[in-house]
């Protein structure tokens, strides 16, 4: 063997592992082993992190309790973007390599993306009344976010509106692509702009701004809540597979024999 051969064995092991898993059977059983340990971790690492972060971390010198708030919007705020990141990935595996399975996770991801957007918006009033003085500032970040939840609703809303559900994943798939655009600018809002909201707690280029008594529960919610985005995710996939099952069985069992039923 060269050594092409041995470079090129990652490659194809990762596209093997990929081109099985678009497959709805294989995603169904191979998600269904994974499940249960989803949900466990997901519970463990959110009931550590919110027992750690709401009566064991200490108050911000600053925000005092109100600090606590972010043990829920920070993750939010992070699987909102995230969420959409892998919509826009099923649109695009959709629309260029025709995946079989892009437009029905696509379909399942847009309501929990919503929800996850939703409630960083809601926590992010709730810490801004005290912080600010009031539930709501036309801020970059906030009016990006919003305009996030507004992407995530009007996916939800294409994927429904035609009688063709192929034509209406299309369409939603296409929003998708374009609203991609939102993410960097709800990334660098803060620092392209005068705002209100506070620069990013995280960075790769920078030290931290929180402390590890603070950032150590965050992190640990972030794991918890994240771990069960994606199971909660799992859940619906393979929901709307069985739903698809059935209805294709239900089309064709007038033409079924006995046997075959």
């Amino acid at each position: 063997m060269t050594d092409s051969m041995f470079l090129s064995k990652p490659k194809k092991i990762r596209f093997f592992i990929i081109n099985q898993l678009a497959n709805p059977k294989n995603f169904f059983q191979f998600t269904a082993k994974l499940q249960p340990w989803i949900n466990f971790f997901a519970l463990l690492w959110i009931v550590i992190g919110l027992i750690w972060g709401l009566f064991i971390s200490p108050a911000d010198w600053q925000q005092g309790d109100s600090v606590r708030i972010m043990y829920i919007h920070v993750p939010m705020a992070l699987l909102a973007s995230t969420g959409y990141i892998l919509l826009a990935f099923c649109g695009f595996s959709s629309l260029i390599w025709k995946h079989p399975l892009a437009d029905l996770a696509a379909k399942e991801i847009g309501p929990v993306g919503a929800t996850v957007t939703a409630l960083c918006l809601i926590t992010g009033s709730i810490w801004g009344k005290p912080m600010w003085g009031t539930w709501w500032v036309w801020d970059a970040r906030l009016t990006s976010v919003l305009i996030l939840f507004f992407l995530y609703m009007g996916h939800i809303a294409l994927c429904h509106a035609f009688d063709e559900p192929q034509k209406g994943y299309k369409a939603a798939a296409m929003l998708a692509l374009i609203g991609v655009f939102d993410l960097p600018i709800i990334k660098f809002s803060v620092q392209w702009w005068n705002t209100l909201h506070q620069p990013n707690t995280f960075s790769l280029t920078h030290a931290s701004s929180i402390t590890l008594s603070i950032a150590a529960p965050l992190i640990c919610c972030f794991i918890g809540f994240s771990l069960g985005f994606i199971g909660l995710i799992c859940i619906k996939i393979r929901t709307a597979i069985l739903e698809q099952q059935i209805h294709r069985f239900l089309i064709n069992a007038p033409t079924l024999s006995k046997e075959q039923i």
